[in-house]
């Protein structure tokens, strides 16, 4: 799942601060989800899903498919 994240931040050309102000926490603390040193709340993955537009089963590797379903 971390390795998906940082992925995707690169993909989109995104800073780690960048994404940091997005979900409203440091940079610091955006790292260490990135890197597995913190565990990412629900309202966080959902956040980081809506932001990458892909599913919250994607960013937890529970499928390869991007696409969210609504």
């Amino acid at each position: 799942m971390y390795e998906r994240i940082r992925n995707l931040r690169e993909d989109m050309d995104l800073t780690q601060m960048q994404v940091a102000e997005v979900l409203h926490c440091s940079q610091r603390t955006y790292s260490y989800y990135e890197s597995g040193g913190h565990d990412i709340p629900t309202g966080t993955l959902v956040m980081l899903a809506d932001l990458y537009n892909v599913s919250i089963d994607y960013l937890l590797g529970r499928t390869d498919k991007k696409e969210v379903n609504r």
